[in-house]
């Protein structure tokens, strides 16, 4: 059976530290490896050996990469825009909390919200936003 193809994926674009993000990623998240990086080379339109378009993957999904021209601006990240991680248990969301708080900022957690034993709001230290949960379990 031919593995299914992801259709839609976050794509997410850095100022030139887009391997560093993919490595900080790969060694925080549960399951995460880099797939693919495909660098820009001399003459191309981007900063040669820079990230062109990089793949991660983690719990079945894919996320894109990219570096901007250092030359360009590049908007930043906003935590209006965040992603969702479900922890499957206790020692699985403390390590993607502490792995993604480590040079970040806390905004919110990890505390007992709702259904939700553990939840937390974190911007990481490249910008990025994401929300580890850990839910109740259901009886």
């Amino acid at each position: 059976m031919e593995a299914q193809y992801q259709r839609f994926m976050p794509f997410l674009s850095f100022h030139g530290n887009a391997e560093e993000a993919m490595n900080f990623y790969a060694e925080i998240l549960p399951g995460a490896k880099i797939e693919s990086i495909i660098r820009f080379e001399k003459g191309e339109r981007g900063d040669e050996g820079k990230v062109l378009n990089g793949i991660l993957s983690f719990l079945g999904h894919k996320i894109m990469f990219l570096d901007i021209e250092v030359s360009v601006e590049c908007p930043s990240f906003s935590w209006a825009t965040s992603f969702y991680v479900e922890c499957k248990d206790d020692e699985e969301f403390d390590a993607v909390f502490n792995g993604l708080a480590r040079g970040g900022r806390v905004m919110m957690g990890p505390e007992a919200v709702l259904h939700f034993r553990k939840v937390a709001w974190i911007t990481d230290r490249f910008g990025v936003a994401w929300q580890p949960a850990l839910k109740y379990l259901q009886a």
